[in-house]
């Protein structure tokens, strides 16, 4: 596959190796120095991952927690930022321990440089993790 030339293009191609449950792949897509964000996220869960060694811990166990099945309504809107990205989606999926349902919404800031990620601002949705039967550890968040 070309190397994605865009930063939507690229943000595809990373959900498409989360479903495909490829983190390896997945992390080589950040930048060394990337930050990921989470503004929203609960007491005791990470709000912020310095470095692509950061996320790549972060992200190693995640499909043990969530198994991922797609990424219904996508929309990518282009910024006046050429390199920066806002992604409105839902998360479709299964609790892997429980096997309950899992359906999460995000809204992410993401820019690139370079063809790699250098910020990612993760707006997910931490009522639904609270939900009976959709809890997921604090490992994958």
């Amino acid at each position: 596959m070309p190397a994605p030339t865009s930063p939507a293009d690229l943000f595809r191609h990373g959900l498409r190796l989360l479903l495909d449950k490829d983190i390896p792949a997945w992390v080589a897509l950040w930048d060394e120095d990337g930050v990921m964000e989470f503004p929203f996220a609960p007491h005791g869960w990470p709000r912020r991952l310095d470095g692509r060694q950061a996320v790549a811990a972060y992200m190693q166990h995640y499909p043990d927690h969530i198994d991922l099945h797609a990424f219904p309504d996508l929309r990518i809107l282009e910024t006046a930022e050429p390199e920066t990205i806002v992604v409105e989606m839902r998360g479709i999926g299964r609790v892997v321990q429980t096997g309950a349902p899992f359906d999460m919404t995000y809204i992410a800031v993401v820019t690139v440089r370079e063809g790699r990620i250098t910020s990612y601002r993760d707006y997910w949705n931490p009522l639904a993790a609270a939900q009976p039967g959709t809890d997921i550890t604090r490992s994958t968040r």
